[in-house]
């Protein structure tokens, strides 16, 4: 451990790091302490980790964790950044009547497409959006997004990537399809993390891949090549779905009662299908669900 932090307790982990709290052994200002194990025979610090510590020290938003200090050892390297004691998560269990305001919730959620607009506009995708992953400060009501271990830089012109990153409940079609994928899939999750706080519930918690793509259809219905061309030649998934699927499909509304018209079509634009027409960061911010002016300020 290095001599400047000392370690307060593990509070959180993910699948390559460990976030510990600590306090600075000076000043005695508790921060959060991101540790980031090295794996595998690579000499010296890997490449993985030099990326990832690069890119977030290139991110400088008001609703972006930033990294205040890294401190590289022997076989891991320690990301500091400031202490926050809440995730999204927890706040909503914690603090269920305050995370039902309405207006709360469009604070929130005005903040988070701030910081993915950002992301995006400076050729990063998270890839990783869920609310353990937004941190808040209760006192400001301020939330950030943290933990861009699966985030990545993209090029000019843009390139679609494939992969398998992004916990089970918030992945996009797109990417429970095995298509390419870029940006959209961070609207998506984020659609889904504005329908869980409006109704405190994961909108998809199946726990299988083909099983979350059902649940998906359920609710916004079996795409087709009018709705989102190309896709019946995406992935052999698209033939598993059940012929009576349909009869099924759930409501959206129903889903988020009591959500105000305005919101319920941002969410329905956040949550297309088709990742092409899918409603981009940036203009999700200028929605009308928002009002005149900045509704996270």
């Amino acid at each position: 451990m290095d001599k400047k932090y000392e370690l307060i307790e593990k509070i959180g982990e993910g699948s390559f790091h460990v976030v510990y709290k600590c306090r600075d052994r000076v000043t005695k200002k508790t921060f959060s302490l991101k540790r980031i194990s090295f794996r595998g025979e690579e000499e010296g610090v890997p490449s993985s980790v030099i990326k990832q510590i690069s890119l977030l020290k290139g991110l400088d938003h008001v609703s972006i964790i930033r990294v205040l200090d890294v401190i590289t050892l022997g076989t891991h390297a320690d990301l500091i950044s400031k202490f926050q004691d809440l995730d999204l998560s927890k706040f909503i269990a914690s603090y269920s009547e305050i995370a039902k305001d309405q207006q709360i919730i469009k604070r929130f959620l005005y903040q988070i497409l701030c910081g993915v607009a950002y992301c995006h506009s400076h050729k990063v995708i998270h890839r990783d959006l869920k609310p353990k992953n937004l941190l808040i400060d209760i006192d400001k009501m301020v939330i950030q997004i943290d933990d861009f271990g699966f985030a990545r830089a993209f090029g000019v012109p843009l390139t679609n990537y494939i992969g398998k990153d992004a916990t089970l409940g918030y992945k996009a079609p797109e990417l429970l399809l095995s298509s390419n994928y870029s940006t959209p899939v961070d609207v998506w999750a984020v659609g889904c993390i504005f329908a869980e706080m409006v109704t405190h519930r994961p909108l998809f918690c199946a726990e299988s891949e083909i099983n979350v793509l059902m649940d998906i259809f359920s609710l916004l219905g079996v795409p087709t090549e009018a709705t989102w061309p190309g896709v019946t030649s995406l992935c052999r998934h698209i033939a598993n779905v059940p012929p009576f699927l349909p009869q099924y499909t759930r409501n959206l509304r129903d889903e988020v009662a009591g959500l105000e018209p305005a919101g319920l079509d941002l969410l329905s634009k956040m949550l297309c299908l088709d990742p092409s027409r899918r409603i981009t960061a940036a203009d999700a911010c200028q929605h009308s669900y928002f009002g005149k002016g900045s509704a996270g300020t």
